[in-house]
């Protein structure tokens, strides 16, 4: 019988290794706390309470991940901005609702802690946490021998937001005559990737030279998701919003209509606003149908907002101040038939 002793490090878990994490992420999150919370990182469950300013407060909740932008970071060694991503594609979704994030967890699981890595990692989900105005209450960080390769490892991250309950935005007031806005994506954010990793695996580019406005292709590929909290509430805050929709796996084409009503339609004018270099290459490289780039990619555009027609130069105004590139990209109409409900010509 072999009486060696065995520790958890010999089975490939590193406490130490994840003890120094938690304070390396400690004083990113410290600037990410709102009034709400009620205790610091590192105990068992964050508490957080509800602003006394809501009457009815409804909870508003989201989850997601990164998804196969993920490979490009390992294979990049760019570590640093998928936590925004991560924050993103939560935030934004729970947003649409009208709700203001409140807080935010992650995920984080791999097959041996690379503190370094995983600090980077971490400080680009408070990083994204700052931009949402949400606070960073907490996460997991999940060492697994064997279930990932060495140097990978895998993110999901999960919301809360609160919307005063006469508050909430679902898209039952949209009806035709509705303008529909479109404000402007950082690049492909975080969908599309297990296309744009086939286009480059075809079109083998140089990644590192001068591409666009300044940044190589690989910049522009790995960019991270913008976060449309802060703009957005302030548009709520300003004017009715009847509607928005944040595009993601599906493109423009099948995000819209989530928040359209029955017996309408998103008519989207192709020519508003312009197709950014990017995804030009993309279809370009690809022999990618153009019907196909707008139901897989958001085509420069990452958030849709509806509202009254006598309003769309007055919210124009008012996210263009707040740091948005909007434009006016089509108008709501009557559904004929049984047509798809975001038409885009």
């Amino acid at each position: 019988m072999n009486t060696t002793s065995l520790s958890y490090r010999d089975a490939g878990v590193d406490i130490d290794a994840g003890d120094a994490l938690v304070e390396n992420i400690k004083p990113f999150a410290k600037r990410t706390m709102r009034p709400e919370v009620l205790g610091g990182i590192g105990g068992f469950g964050a508490l957080v309470e509800i602003s006394k300013k809501y009457q009815e407060p409804v909870l508003v909740s989201g989850t997601d991940g990164v998804g196969t932008k993920l490979k490009l970071a390992f294979d990049w060694n760019r570590h640093d901005t998928v936590g925004i991503d991560l924050v993103a594609m939560s935030v934004n979704d729970i947003l649409v609702q009208g709700a203001e994030p409140l807080f935010f967890l992650d995920y984080f699981a791999c097959g041996k802690l690379d503190v370094a890595q995983a600090t980077l990692v971490i400080k680009g989900i408070a990083a994204g946490c700052e931009m949402a105005g949400c606070a960073l209450t907490g996460g997991e960080t999940a060492e697994m021998p064997g279930m990932y390769p060495a140097g990978e490892y895998d993110l999901a991250g999960f919301a809360v937001g609160v919307v005063e309950k006469s508050k909430v935005i679902s898209g039952r007031d949209i009806q035709p005559g509705d303008a529909v806005l479109g404000l402007k994506s950082n690049g492909v954010h975080s969908n599309g990737y297990s296309l744009v990793r086939k286009i480059i695996d075809r079109a083998q580019p140089e990644l590192d030279a001068a591409f666009d406005d300044g940044k190589t292709l690989r910049d522009a590929i790995i960019a991270p998701t913008r976060i449309y909290v802060k703009p957005l509430l302030k548009l709520m805050e300003t004017l009715p919003v009847k509607g928005m929709a944040h595009i993601t796996g599906g493109g423009i084409t099948e995000n819209t209509p989530r928040v359209l009503p029955e017996g309408t339609v998103a008519q989207i004018d192709a020519a508003s606003w312009p197709l950014p270099k990017l995804f030009q290459w993309l279809q370009k490289e690809g022999n990618v149908d153009i019907q196909e780039m707008y139901r897989t990619f958001n085509c420069g555009i990452g958030m849709v907002v509806v509202v009254a027609a006598e309003h769309a130069e007055q919210a124009m105004s008012v996210l263009r101040e707040a740091g948005e590139t909007v434009y006016r990209i089509g108008a709501v109409r009557t559904r004929v038939g049984g047509e798809h409900q975001t038409q885009i010509a």
